[in-house]
């Protein structure tokens, strides 16, 4: 079980980060790992798989959230079912990964507890099998999730219907339930910045007038299975691999803020254009999942299209950047219209024609 009560060392790897020493905080929980601390070393750990303030030694990190897991660490057991499932460490394993989950829900982990249970959510909830999901708590709900029939379900979403064909948008009523699109904004809350634009030639993003609302980004430490399930949903639904995904972002617009008309393909007129697609890839899909309702306006508008589409709560929708070829489709200029009464949450997502792993 995690300690409630940090090691000296982790308390001053926390004091050396807020005074912008980043090397010496990462030494200091290297000597916590050393010292057989589990707060230090999955601290460590999370901070070298994504080079956080630190080098990015992805394998060094696993092993060492695995080391915390076998010292009974609760966090270590909730970042490694992230691990499992991203297939970041091998092939995505979700069954090893709500295991894992399971497991710190039954160290008393709390978040990965509401995680199994927004999880379990997402069943039919007219199916006899969906209402069993009721009173199991950890370990029993993660076995129930993790059964054939249950998984295919949370893993496959149902097939949607075009909304425009060409270029291709399509819609997926119910695409997530109600209490994943809360756990997903409430991720969010605490989180938000001002959101920016890709500035391609330089590799960056950078704040521009023509983007008033914020966002919270969530990389591979920040989330957690709900964003990677409704990630493996739209890889289901779009028919590319979760490893061509970029960070998950959920977006707030607050009325009156908004993203004016732009594309979301790398614009070949950008600088460096080439450089970008042989290093990365295109942006060949945007999903988006609208996460709330109770606001007005703030519709998803293709003024090449004529398409203005406001979704419903739990709703995806993705339409595709691209031409056959490749090329970017000039016709996928869209904007993000703003509220003129309430507040509006989006999950958004771009998915590249290659792998960003």
């Amino acid at each position: 079980m995690t300690s409630n009560t940090q090691s000296p060392e982790v308390k001053r790897a926390t004091e050396l980060d807020a005074d912008g020493r980043h090397d010496e905080a990462v030494n200091q929980l290297a000597l916590a790992a050393q010292r057989g601390d589990i707060e230090g070393t999955t601290q460590l750990a999370k901070r070298l798989i994504v080079g956080d303030r630190a080098p990015q030694l992805r394998p060094q990190g696993v092993g060492l959230l695995r080391d915390a897991v076998t010292a009974g660490g609760a966090e270590a057991a909730d970042r490694l079912a992230f691990i499992a499932a991203a297939g970041a460490d091998g092939s995505p394993d979700w069954r090893a990964a709500l295991g894992l989950l399971g497991l710190a829900a039954s160290r008393g982990w709390t978040r990965a507890r509401r995680q199994l249970e927004v999880l379990a959510s997402m069943l039919d909830s007219d199916s006899a099998k969906g209402r069993s999901a009721e009173g199991r708590e950890g370990p029993g709900l993660a076995a129930l999730l993790a059964e054939d029939l249950h998984l295919r379900r949370l893993l496959a979403p149902a097939a949607g219907s075009a909304l425009h064909a060409d270029p291709l948008i399509r819609v997926f009523p119910n695409f997530v339930s109600a209490a994943a699109c809360d756990w997903l904004i409430d991720s969010a809350r605490g989180r938000l910045e001002r959101a920016r634009v890709y500035d391609a030639s330089k590799h960056t993003d950078f704040v521009d007038p023509s983007r008033t609302n914020s966002a919270a980004i969530f990389h591979a430490m920040d989330a957690d299975l709900i964003h990677l399930l409704v990630q493996a949903r739209m890889a289901a639904a779009c028919g590319l691999p979760v490893s061509h995904m970029e960070a998950a972002t959920v977006l707030h617009y607050a009325v009156g803020e908004q993203i004016d008309n732009h594309y979301d393909f790398v614009d070949p007129s950008h600088a460096n254009y080439d450089q970008e697609i042989r290093r990365f890839g295109n942006r060949i899909i945007t999903f988006l999942i609208y996460l709330n309702d109770g606001y007005e306006g703030g519709e998803t508008a293709f003024p090449r299209l004529d398409v203005r589409h406001r979704g419903q709560r739990g709703e995806g929708m993705f339409f595709v950047n691209t031409l056959p070829d490749g090329h970017a489709n000039l016709r996928t200029l869209h904007s993000g219209r703003p509220p003129t009464r309430g507040e509006k949450w989006v999950f958004s997502q771009f998915v590249r024609n290659r792998s960003q792993l």
